[in-house]
């Protein structure tokens, strides 16, 4: 099992900046991959953004490619989730997870969440 920890949520002005955090604990090697995904109210969980533990390959949404910027620091089991140019429309819950062992495994361990909110 993976149990995951998010922070770093909070409200912030259309253009600036925030930082999420994710702690991964428990038996992290069973994760190939770490995600952020958000759900904005009214709205279908959408995926943001990921990251490989091993080489650090990475994958955006393009709505968020080239403000976005996911990184990790394996000696600290954490994942980070840079986000710049924020816009009203980056207003949401966002959660972290993590996949299976295999690459092709599914996204199976999830965080509780943090509120991201983005005033216009």
């Amino acid at each position: 099992q993976v149990q995951l920890v998010e922070s770093g949520g909070g409200l912030v002005q259309a253009g600036g900046s925030l930082r999420l955090s994710c702690a991964a604990s428990g038996r992290t090697f069973d994760s190939y991959r770490m995600g952020w995904f958000r759900r904005a109210p009214g709205k279908e969980r959408e995926f943001v953004a990921a990251i490989t533990w091993s080489g650090g390959i990475t994958s955006y949404t393009p709505s968020v490619k080239g403000r976005f910027t996911i990184s990790r620091d394996n000696a600290k089991n954490t994942v980070y989730l840079q986000m710049d140019s924020l816009k009203a429309e980056d207003t949401a819950v966002y959660y972290c997870a993590g996949t299976g062992r295999a690459a092709v495994d599914p996204y199976r361990y999830w965080g509780q969440g943090t509120q991201v909110t983005v005033s216009s």
